[in-house]
């Protein structure tokens, strides 16, 4: 079966990796998004899916929109049997979705549910108990197509987005290999989504990262954790950004934002109900790092009584 590819993060590579660990497959192009720069010396970086198909020599291309580029039309004339998606970040032209057998996308949430850029994330924030990959059909709406399978798994007060993207991706990979060749001979269904259940999921914005130190305990543990390691939660001190990259929920009483207790290894914040022990955070500046070398280093100053945010 002669499939084209499209992704972009780690996510998608690790579905990428089965596809063409799995000797039914043979990919004949690999779609992903251009190269962009990144860091604060905005060096310019491949995507994930990109290094991986230069190293299985696969022809890449780079679209930065699909609709109406040069390589839109070289992809419609492959003699490819249909398409596979995982995380790509575009949306893919109705004539190109015709001009195959199938196309199909592995989304990382359990459908309807989170439809959108950033299940992960939200999954998290909202502090849900599971989270899951469901294979679908493509279709010109977001994340709109019939459900081909879906698989679930228990989200742990330990995971973050990072320990989240890595297990949910492995799952959306043996999906995929699992229910595409009975998807494809037509042996297998797919059942539509319940259009009242449906919720969304859209990117991350920059206002979104900051903490309110007036939610509970519980909700700011859900938000730290739903940003890590990426976009990163922040709150400010001394007038600077502050990063917070793990916290913990603990009891205590105090203002919204006010440092309740201070040792030489530990920082506990008031919320608006019960209290964060901060674990891991990175001052303007400074690199990440643990609580205690931010105390005996610039946080030294820091006293009980001394507000964040």
């Amino acid at each position: 079966m002669k499939l084209i590819f499209m992704g972009t993060p780690e996510f998608s590579a690790r579905v990428l990796e089965g596809i063409l660990a799995d000797d039914q497959y043979e990919v004949v192009a690999v779609v992903t998004q251009p190269d962009r720069l990144v860091g604060r010396k905005r060096e310019l970086r491949m995507t994930p899916i990109k290094e991986l198909a230069i190293a299985h020599q696969l022809p890449v291309f780079q679209p930065e929109k699909l609709s109406g580029s040069p390589e839109l039309e070289t992809l419609m004339s492959l003699d490819a049997d249909g398409i596979v998606t995982a995380a790509f970040g575009q949306f893919l032209p109705e004539k190109l979705l015709r001009a195959f057998d199938f196309a199909v996308n592995v989304h990382a949430s359990l459908l309807p549910k989170y439809r959108g850029g950033a299940p992960i994330h939200y999954a998290l924030i909202n502090g849900d108990d599971q989270a899951g990959v469901t294979l679908m059909e493509m279709v010109k709406q977001m994340d709109a197509g019939d459900m081909i399978a879906s698989k679930s798994i228990a989200i742990s007060d330990e995971d973050t987005v990072g320990t989240l993207f890595e297990k949910l991706a492995l799952i959306g990979r043996d999906l995929l290999l699992d229910n595409l060749p009975a998807y494809a001979d037509g042996s297998l269904k797919p059942i539509p989504q319940d259009p009242s259940q449906v919720t969304y999921s859209p990117n991350i914005t920059p206002e979104e990262e900051r903490l309110d130190w007036h939610k509970t305990n519980r909700q700011l543990f859900n938000h730290i954790r739903g940003m890590n390691p990426w976009p990163v939660a922040h709150t400010f001190w001394s007038g600077a950004r502050f990063k917070v990259y793990e916290a913990w929920p603990v009891e205590g009483h105090g203002q919204p934002g006010q440092v309740i207790s201070k040792t030489k290894t530990e920082l506990i914040v008031a919320t608006g109900q019960g209290a964060l022990r901060l674990d891991r955070v990175q001052p303007a500046g400074k690199p990440q790092m643990a609580i205690k070398d931010f105390l005996n280093g610039v946080g030294r100053t820091i006293e009980v009584g001394d507000y964040f945010g």
